[in-house]
């Protein structure tokens, strides 16, 4: 994983995962949300449900080169606590300058 460019990893069903916030990744979120600026998507971020995380999960793994139907399941597998953690640090290292 390269963590300048925003990447990290979740372990899933004992596999690495990349995921990685890309500048594409990021509007994808934001379209999802119906968002039109970071501060509403910040906002909504700190106030994720189970089904947000599993949105923004699957949108990080794209971003990390996963195709859409296998990022689909791997959100689906993945474990809640590790998922919001690697979510917040593809987060981190994505929007730090």
């Amino acid at each position: 994983m390269n963590g300048a460019r925003g990447e990290t990893k979740l372990w899933v069903d004992g596999a690495a995962l990349r995921l990685c916030l890309t500048l594409g990744a990021l509007a994808e979120i934001e379209t999802a949300f119906a968002c039109t600026h970071l501060g509403e998507l910040d906002a909504r971020l700190r106030a994720m449900s189970a089904a947000d995380l599993k949105i923004v999960l699957a949108v990080l793994l794209r971003g990390g080169g996963a195709g859409a139907p296998d990022a689909a399941q791997m959100a689906e597998r993945a474990a809640p606590a590790e998922a919001a953690r690697a979510v917040a640090e593809a987060f981190r290292l994505g929007l730090a300058g």
